[in-house]
């Protein structure tokens, strides 16, 4: 029986503060970091291990962090990561997370290798050793260079609903609309051009911070309520049969004074009423499988369900004035 809910782990990510300082203790050490034994390494291993043993589906790797200065830096540390994710991930797949062509490319290359330093263990796709690599992201404006790679590797990719055109939509962002408008290109072209499957394909309609989520004009709905709403369109679509749906989760709890797990497990939750069927998380706070919080479902509810009426932007804010009050009382001695 298929998983409701497909896992792609977060954790082996440049911008979280500890997981960046050993990343780059590692990269310190020299040509034969990646290969010689050390603390920062045993930490990487760890953090790759204990994320498949948490039922992860994917291990996302992003190194941006590192490509400011030196862009070819990050391209030769990923193909390290990848392979690190190869021989540790206990059959996970690889999410290649970048917003530079070069890493994806060079990502998906290490991955796809039949040659390479590490021996496959314990893996979940004894046929090819290794799952189908997944990557993150391809846009209207970039796919015209990422979805060419069909033609000589075999990979899934999350489609951002994003765009460099201005939007029409009220309040000046992007409606629901514009952004079903975005997948339609994609999927369009994925599968009408190149020739993947449905399958292959998730649409990701971005998470807003709930914190933040309060349009300053009438009659403009938020950014969740679009969010959420697009994402049904597309799985509801007989078009779009077979597509999945991903976030990244833990967005929605930026700024937030307290309880950000349980904002996020009632998040994800409440998007999966929705159609969604993939989530970037921390894997290891077993979203999808432990019950949210009543009160915290219905602060979410309440989000998903501003359209730009009057009454249910009061009812958010109502709600989350009173979340924040309670959250920031100080614990009891």
């Amino acid at each position: 029986m298929e998983k409701p809910l497909i896992l792609i782990g977060e954790s082996l990510h440049a911008s979280i503060p500890k997981t960046g300082r050993i990343m780059k203790q590692l990269a310190g050490l020299g040509p034969d970091a990646y290969h010689k034994p050390s603390e920062p390494l045993d930490y990487i291993k760890a953090l790759i291990e204990s994320q498949a043993a948490d039922d992860a589906d994917y291990i996302a790797v992003n190194l941006d962090a590192f490509g400011e200065d030196n862009p070819q830096l990050t391209v030769d540390m990923m193909v390290e990561y990848v392979r690190m994710v190869r021989n540790w991930g206990g059959g996970a797949g690889i999410c290649i997370d970048s917003s530079s062509n070069d890493v994806l490319l060079a990502g998906l290359k290490a991955w796809c290798s039949k040659n390479s330093k590490f021996k496959i263990q314990n893996s979940k796709f004894p046929a090819t050793g290794r799952a189908k690599p997944l990557i993150n992201s391809v846009k209207v404006y970039t796919m015209d260079d990422i979805l060419p790679l069909k033609n000589h590797y075999d990979f899934s990719f999350i489609g951002l609903l994003v765009s460099e055109d201005k939007p029409t939509g009220p309040g000046g962002s992007h409606s629901v609309d514009e952004l079903y408008s975005l997948a339609e290109q994609i999927f369009d072209e994925a599968v009408g051009k190149y020739g993947f499957q449905p399958t292959n394909i998730f649409f990701d309609s971005t998470v807003f911070p709930l914190a933040i989520d309060m349009p300053m004009e009438p009659d403009v709905p938020g950014y969740t309520y679009r969010a959420f709403e697009t994402i049904k369109k597309i799985r509801t679509d007989p078009k779009f049969k077979g597509v999945h749906c991903s976030l990244g989760i833990s967005n929605c709890a930026q700024d937030l004074p307290g309880r950000k797990i349980g904002i996020c497990r009632a998040y994800l939750a409440k998007a999966m009423e929705y159609g969604l069927d993939a989530a970037i998380v921390n894997v290891a706070h077993h979203y999808g499988r432990t019950e949210p919080d009543p009160e915290l479902l219905e602060l979410v509810d309440a989000y998903a369900k501003m359209d730009g009426s009057a009454q249910r932007m009061d009812r958010a804010t109502a709600l989350m004035s009173e979340f924040c009050q309670q959250a920031r009382k100080p614990a009891n001695p």
